[in-house]
Parts: structure tokens; C-alpha cells; sequence
């Protein structure tokens, strides 16, 4: 795992919770995609997170809006870090299902909030929801997902 100064976790024995916790505190990098669909934590709980996220001029689709897979990077991403919240050391997680409702256009170039929450957590499976919304309120995407949890030589 690629870490900033002395203070750097080994993927295989942080939790999740704290795994996500060093990227937000800046003690590891955040995966390559929170730099292609701009994201940043600014929650952290046991079962749900929240992260600022902002379109730019890389997510454009050839009608000149905000693509719709920018919605869906960003809900599929916490989703799953969402439940990644809930699992111990050396177990991960893998989408198996990401069901996406589009409400309104993203727009370009403006802060929004997104986030992830834990609907059920079992064995094998995890399922939650997140929500893109803006400063006021107003819902511009839903999305429901399931998440395969792989334990051992799996994960």
C-alpha cells in the first residue's frame, strides 16, 4: 500500500473502518479513482460514510454534461466503502450489484455531498444504499448495491 511518512498500514491487518480512516487522515494515498472521480471523506462511522465530491471538465460526455458514470463511480464507491466500515482486518468486498436511479443532472464544477450506509451486513453479503445530494438538500442520484464478502484466501 502506498503511505505517506513512517505511519502506514498494512492492508492485511487494518480493519476497514481503519484503513479508511488513514486514507481521510492523509497517512495512505486514496485509491487512483479519488483522483479520476474527485472524492474525499469528511465522515467516517461504523456503517456509513460521506464524502465531498465535484465534477470537472474530465467527466464531460459528448452531449456536454456530466457523464452518468461519474454517479455511478461515486455511488458504486460508497457503497462499498460502507461496508467496507464493518469488516475486520483481511476480509474484502466486491460489487456484485449496483442499481442507480438518476434524478437530475450532476452538475459541472460544484461541490456535492455523497453517501454510503449499511442496509444489512451478513456472512456473505453485504447490501446499502447512498444518496448524491447538494448544500440544501436535493437528491441528483440513489442507489441501491450488493457487495460479496470474500473471507480468507478470497479476500
Amino acid at each position: 500500500m502506498q503511505h505517506k511518512g513512517e505511519d502506514w498500514l498494512n492492508i492485511k491487518e487494518a480493519s476497514g473502518i481503519e484503513l479508511l480512516r488513514a486514507m481521510k487522515e492523509g497517512k495512505i494515498s486514496y485509491s487512483s479513482i479519488a483522483d479520476t472521480v474527485p472524492m474525499r471523506f469528511t465522515e467516517l462511522k461504523i456503517g456509513s460514510v460521506k464524502c465531498v465530491i465535484k465534477a470537472d471538465s474530465r467527466h464531460i460526455n459528448p452531449l456536454g454534461g456530466v457523464h452518468g458514470g461519474f454517479a455511478a463511480t461515486v455511488l458504486d464507491s460508497v457503497t462499498g466503502c460502507s461496508i467496507h466500515t464493518m469488516l475486520e482486518a483481511g476480509v474484502g468486498y466486491s460489487t456484485v450489484d449496483l442499481n442507480i436511479k438518476m434524478m437530475r443532472p450532476i452538475p459541472l464544477n460544484e461541490e456535492l455531498q455523497a453517501e454510503g450506509r449499511v442496509l444489512n451486513l451478513s456472512k456473505s453479503l453485504g447490501v446499502s444504499e447512498g444518496f448524491i445530494t447538494d448544500a440544501d438538500g436535493k437528491l441528483y442520484a440513489h442507489a441501491t448495491s450488493t457487495c460479496l464478502i470474500m473471507r480468507g484466501t478470497a479476500a
